[in-house]
């Protein structure tokens, strides 16, 4: 128990610069409190337990904002930086030196029956917001981005954005690489509207070639006035 629970301190002084000093870390952090309700909670699952678990489980969220259901396996040096929002179901299963961020959820698609929840193996990265659903499997390495909705099967050393969630890129580990909350990962929703873009100004360019006759200015400034108004929402995006 004590070196589960210095390694739990260990990790979060990795990965979190914002630690100042173990006590701060023993006292003030929800994932080492969450994990210390799970802990017994899983274990009085195992045991066959009626109720008392999940009465640990609840007064757990309660008091962390954290909720792990008893049934959940989870390995070790395992964080939830904030950890407020966090949501793990029954089935879920979670590896070695896995990351969370606030407000994931590692949750079902519906009422199925047995393992109904994500898989996620060692060294996985989830960042904030991101959902998980269904019984799929995450591969050592991977890192998911903030907001993301993962639904399929997701490779080793890949990354994932968007809703649904797509690889984006499969890297080779780097030690310090970004984060998935940084914003640093290719956006395909924004490669997709630039691709249409190009092919509008394409199309014009082609229908100009055409001499399809000549429109006077107030048709003119009609046709382009929708894509000026598209180009100007991008850039305010910042796309």
């Amino acid at each position: 128990m004590f070196r589960t629970l210095r390694e739990s301190i260990d990790v979060v002084f990795e990965k979190d610069p914002a630690a100042k000093n173990w006590l701060e870390v023993l006292l003030c952090y929800p994932s080492i409190h969450a994990m210390a309700f799970h802990r017994v909670a899983h274990r009085l699952h195992g045991w066959g337990f009626p109720l008392l678990p999940r009465l640990l489980s609840q007064f757990s969220r309660f008091v962390t904002g954290i909720e792990i259901h008893p049934g959940a396996t989870i390995g070790r040096r395992f964080f939830i930086d904030h950890g407020m929002g966090v949501v793990i179901g029954e089935t879920a299963v979670v590896g070695d030196d896995v990351l969370l961020y606030h407000q994931v959820t590692l949750g079902g698609t519906g009422k199925d029956s047995g393992k109904r929840h994500p898989t996620l193996d060692d060294g996985v990265v989830v960042g904030a917001g991101a959902k998980i659903l269904g019984n799929i499997h995450v591969g050592a390495q991977a890192r998911i981005g903030a907001g993301s909705v993962v639904l399929r099967d997701v490779p080793p050393n890949a990354t994932v954005v968007g809703i649904p969630g797509r690889v984006v890129a499969a890297r080779e580990i780097e030690a310090g690489g970004p984060s998935p909350d940084e914003g640093k990962y290719p956006d395909p929703e924004a490669s997709a509207i630039k691709a249409l873009l190009g092919r509008v100004y394409r199309l014009e360019e082609a229908l100009s070639r055409a001499n399809f006759g000549a429109p006077d200015a107030r048709a003119g400034s009609a046709v382009h006035a929708p894509l000026t108004e598209v180009e100007d929402f991008i850039h305010g995006a910042g796309i």
